[in-house]
């Protein structure tokens, strides 16, 4: 479904990613750790074609990210640190807009957003003006605006930050419900959450892929937890 090959980006002379290769199976739920600056937003927006590699391929869904990038924004669903939602529109005239540029059919726009409203458990507020939601229902909107497409790959890049516990939970559910439905890749600071949603880690230290492997095998090692394996990758004490 994924596939990285010797991915390497500079910012004229600092390297943020070193030669990183993985490849991502149809389905999977896929956890990217690392600390601030260790390179995780820099790859997901390499992922999604907002950003081009310095070198290396990325094939999605058989396609080349950085030789047909239209195509492949529409196998994607992104959802940014900071949703890209418009403050003035009701949810349901943002996510039929939202509709319209990832080019669904018109014959199919309203099921489409429907459909999304009922995953998202949104239909009840659906014509509230998103400037008056809270941070966890903005959250999934802005999921609801990454699935309407019905993309084959969903990127979330800290898709819990800055809500309350119960929130995360409502968030955490939501992603879970997509598990086998679409390839999801997700990246967050709460390792917790990673170990509750993702199937299997890929820990990124200083722009290089320390550990790739499942969930359940990173854990076999140890009586504890996620918190654990992550700190010992990173040295820390």
């Amino acid at each position: 479904m994924i596939i990285a090959r010797s991915i390497t980006k500079y910012f004229g002379g600092f390297q943020a990613l070193k030669d990183i290769s993985f490849e991502i199976n149809k389905g999977e739920i896929v956890g990217f750790l690392g600390l601030n600056g260790a390179g995780k937003t820099t790859l997901m927006r390499i992922l999604t074609s907002y950003l081009p590699a310095t070198s290396g391929t990325v094939i999605i869904g058989g396609k080349d990210v950085a030789k047909d990038s239209m195509a492949i924004r529409k196998k994607i669903g992104y959802l940014p640190e900071t949703p890209p939602l418009y403050s003035n529109m009701t949810i349901r005239d943002y996510l039929r807009f939202a509709a319209q540029l990832k080019d669904v059919p018109l014959k199919r726009l309203c099921s489409q957003v429907d459909k999304v409203l009922e995953e998202c458990n949104l239909k009840d507020s659906q014509h509230k003006t998103i400037s008056t939601l809270s941070r966890g229902y903005k959250q999934r909107v802005g999921i609801a605006q990454a699935i309407i497409n019905e993309p084959e790959v969903l990127i979330l890049d800290e898709p819990t930050s800055g809500l309350d516990p119960v929130q995360i939970l409502q968030v955490r559910n939501l992603i879970k419900s997509l598990e086998y439905k679409r390839t999801v890749i997700l990246s967050t600071h709460i390792l917790s959450e990673i170990q509750q949603i993702a199937q299997r880690v890929l820990i990124i230290k200083s722009g290089e892929i320390v550990a790739d492997d499942s969930l359940k095998n990173l854990l076999k090692d140890t009586e504890s937890n996620l918190e654990d394996v992550f700190l010992r990758f990173h040295a820390i004490s």
